[in-house]
């Protein structure tokens, strides 16, 4: 799939990839989005090749994971709150990556969304330039999922498997892009 790989990935381009593959009709997950059935270069994959995080017994988080946790507070979390919890200002979102479709949650965070409640209005601000986001969103989506799934409690992760060299590589591709 397009976007479970990031060796072409670039914030622009990525965010048109999400848009396509949500607009033309992108399977939606199955109902095990959890579990992992593949590594790939220290990536996990469900059976419908959606990545999801894999937690070791002894509480060792992959590396995506832990990235996501780094990523998700250094971007997301002064609105949506420390772990996905929530805050007076943005709903609690820690569910959203076990509960909403993959390609949906993509298509959020690149495009944003309006919203109106009660005569609020709730504006999700679009990310799809912002390569602090873009270049880890499967990352920071992987951290929400073991999150809302409560495979990982709040707070930083204290073990993580090291980072891939593919990893690395993708990484610096779509930050240098």
């Amino acid at each position: 799939m397009l976007l479970t790989s990031r060796q072409n990935m670039k914030p622009v381009i990525g965010a048109i990839a999400i848009l396509y593959g949500t607009l033309s009709g992108a399977v939606a997950q199955e109902a095990d989005n959890i579990t992992a059935v593949r590594n790939e270069d220290g990536r996990y994959y469900t059976a419908d090749d959606i990545p999801t995080f894999n937690v070791a017994e002894d509480g060792t988080v992959d590396w995506p994971t832990y990235e996501g946790f780094r990523r998700y507070h250094s971007e997301c979390h002064v609105c949506h709150g420390p772990d996905g919890e929530g805050s007076s200002y943005a709903p609690a979102i820690k569910n959203s990556a076990v509960d909403m479709d993959y390609y949906d949650f993509l298509e959020i965070v690149a495009s944003g969304k309006m919203e109106s409640k009660g005569g609020t209005e709730f504006v999700m601000p679009t990310f799809g330039t912002n390569r602090n986001v873009m270049c880890y969103l499967d990352d920071i989506y992987v951290y929400l999922k073991a999150r809302g799934n409560d495979a990982i409690p709040r707070g930083r992760p204290r073990q993580k498997e090291p980072k891939s060299d593919a990893i690395r590589a993708d990484q610096k591709e779509c930050l240098d892009g």
